[in-house]
């Protein structure tokens, strides 16, 4: 029932941030933390830092940073990191890469290949690539697609709510 409400809330704030044009990275920020709460990781019970890597979005940088940077993750603590390569993205739990290096994701996937990382994307054809979740554009409405093989070869387990709200892939 508490997840049940949980999506509830999720669905109708993003409605709300869509009714009052939020800047699209406030949009892709937002959801990514939403996120992150439907996602459990091997490791979820231990300390220490939850790193959020983002390459190739500076405004999703900033926004992420400036809301969710030292707050905590159950035992751990968010950090946000600007990413610069590729090779960085192994240290993370979670990377978002935004339109600007999408042609970096093989890179991103080669340097993360056996790691529980949550790869968030916003490019086309990406979750068909593998990509953990890719946002995508239907009829002026921003959608989410999930590549439910790849968060099973992450090592990584998704509700069912998340799933239910998805574009499966």
């Amino acid at each position: 029932m508490k997840k049940l409400i949980l999506s509830s809330i999720m669905l109708f704030s993003l409605s709300l941030a869509f009714g009052q044009d939020k800047p699209v990275h406030e949009i892709h920020s937002a959801m990514l933390y939403n996120f992150i709460k439907y996602v459990q990781w091997p490791n979820e019970a231990e300390g220490g830092e939850f790193v959020v890597g983002v390459m190739g979005d500076e405004d999703v940088f900033n926004t992420l940073k400036q809301w969710y940077d030292g707050k905590p993750k159950g035992s751990k603590k968010y950090v946000i990191k600007k990413l610069t390569s590729a090779e960085e993205a192994a240290t993370c739990a979670v990377v978002y890469l935004g339109r600007g290096k999408s042609n970096q994701f093989e890179a991103i996937k080669g340097s993360i290949t056996g790691k529980p990382v949550l790869t968030i994307t916003n490019g086309n054809g990406l979750a068909q690539k593998g990509s953990c979740i890719n946002f995508k554009v239907i009829d002026g409405k921003l959608k989410f697609e999930m590549n439910q093989g790849t968060f099973g070869s992450n090592n990584l387990k998704v509700s069912s709510q998340l799933s239910s709200m998805a574009i499966l892939i």
